[in-house]
């Protein structure tokens, strides 16, 4: 292959598709090179000690942007993290959360190394440690910089991060927040872990809830009608797949694992596939159907909608062309590359792009950060009085009718929000506003032809960024 011919990065999608977004926009010289340059990235390299040898292990944490602080962004510990996936990925987080109003900047980082290799007692060592370096040169703080789970972490690791900063750091009351994503009994908060997968479904329930988008699409009938394929069946992923089953009817013909896929065109139970997973560790030999070893190729597959849920580049200019899938819906980072998107637009495939429906996970980690810094639960000050104010409801009801409210009735209507009530209505909202808006802005800043919703999306994040920061205004 050719220098020419050689595949352009995931560095490169992600500055490419900023770019074509730019053309919209009247920026000052050097305006452009400020908004897509990083601030700051920090690179640690350090030892650790094992029973019989020493392993050198390298991270990076990346500022995009502190436009807003503190600054946010997962930590991913992969086999192949290096810089430049910390710098795209950091720029991906400022532009997520500009699209849908939260109040933080961009960061991202992560930690070489292949979390399989190690057990657990090595892995908390080895956390530990990533995180004293981060917090000892200031990219973890409740204030500054608050990271939060990726590929190969959890809340077991933000656990022990969080327990490192306290550590280092005792005076500090708002210890929990420097980290979000953790198990709800050490501060985290319901609903937070499947946060991303939730967004997913709230953000297909908005698409084929606006006038006209279905059509455009060329879909038909509503979101239960649609034929799925699911790439990735971690985290994102399998919420994913359960909600969009499970709460909005739709049909899952298609699951794509790191050791193959599965089809079957007249749908898949999504609880039995995982449940297959959990005890087989491999979707091989799951009863009824289509297993293909090369599950990539299932991308490929016949269906209406296609949701790349695992890594950056899964689509690219190799096999965008065989595409079938109608609408693609970006549940991972950076799915498709630039190419790749380029050729989906010209053959009419609609794409919800990556930094609008991948960004429940940030939402719902601003609601943590918040509780944490509030050290309080979302409804514990007005469940009780919403609970009596219902029942005063029910009371007058049953007054004025000479009739007897039914009980599911009368709990609906007394039951005060939990938590998680609270958190599913912030994120919902959320991501239709984030929609409404990216669709509105579509259809009136084209000059009569209608935007990609990527570029939409870009515009109004850059247009956010450039309103907060006083060195970059509009000519």
């Amino acid at each position: 292959m050719s220098e020419s011919e050689a595949p352009e990065t995931f560095q490169d999608s992600v500055s490419h598709m900023v770019d074509r977004a730019m053309a919209y926009l009247e920026l000052p010289e050097g305006g452009r090179v400020a908004l897509k340059t990083c601030e700051s990235v920090i690179q640690v390299s350090f030892p650790i000690r094992f029973r019989d040898r020493i392993e050198v292990f390298t991270g990076w944490r990346a500022v995009h942007s502190s436009h807003r602080l503190p600054v946010k962004g997962g930590l991913r510990f992969a086999p192949n993290m290096d810089q430049p996936h910390a710098e795209a990925l950091a720029a991906l987080m400022t532009y997520k959360c500009a699209i849908v109003d939260i109040p933080f900047g961009g960061s991202k980082g992560g930690l070489r190394i292949d979390p399989r290799q190690y057990d657990e007692a090595e892995m908390e060592r080895v956390t530990r440690r990533f995180a004293h370096e981060l917090i000892h040169r200031g990219y973890i703080s409740p204030a500054q910089n608050v990271p939060a789970p990726d590929m190969g972490t959890s809340q077991r690791e933000m656990a022990w991060i969080m327990e490192t900063y306290r550590e280092r750091h005792p005076e500090d009351i708002n210890h929990a927040a420097c980290v979000t994503g953790k198990p709800v009994e050490m501060g985290g908060i319901r609903g937070r872990l499947e946060a991303t997968g939730r967004g997913v479904l709230y953000a297909l329930q908005a698409f084929f809830g606006e006038t006209g988008a279905t059509a455009e699409a060329g879909l038909q009938g509503g979101l239960g009608d649609q034929r799925i394929i699911i790439q990735g069946f971690g985290n994102v992923g399998s919420h994913a797949a359960r909600f969009l089953q499970a709460e909005a009817g739709a049909r899952i013909v298609g699951i794509i694992n790191v050791d193959g896929g599965i089809y079957h065109p007249d749908g898949l139970d999504v609880e039995s596939v995982a449940d297959y997973l959990r005890h087989a560790g491999t979707l091989e030999g799951y009863p009824g159907v289509q297993f293909e070893r090369n599950g990539n190729r299932l991308l490929e597959a016949d269906c209406d909608i296609l949701i790349p849920a695992a890594l950056e580049g899964a689509i690219h200019r190799d096999n965008a062309p065989n595409i079938q899938a109608r609408l693609v819906v970006e549940a991972a980072n950076g799915p498709c590359t630039f190419e790749a998107d380029s050729i989906l637009r010209e053959r009419g495939i609609t794409i919800l792009p990556d930094i609008y429906v991948n960004a429940g996970g940030v939402i719902v980690s601003y609601f943590e950060w918040v509780r944490n810094l509030s050290h309080i639960r979302f409804g514990r000050m007005e469940r009780r009085y919403d609970h009596a104010q219902g029942q005063h409801i029910v009371s007058a009801i049953e007054m004025m009718t000479n009739q007897t409210v039914p009980d599911w009735m009368r709990d609906s209507i007394v039951r005060g929000a939990e938590e998680i009530d609270l958190v599913r209505s912030g994120l919902d909202d959320s991501m239709r506003q984030a929609f409404r808006e990216m669709h509105e802005v579509r259809e009136v800043e084209s000059n009569g032809e209608i935007l990609d919703y990527r570029t939409a999306a870009y515009l109004i994040a850059l247009r956010k960024i450039i309103r907060a920061r006083s060195d970059l205004r509009l000519v």
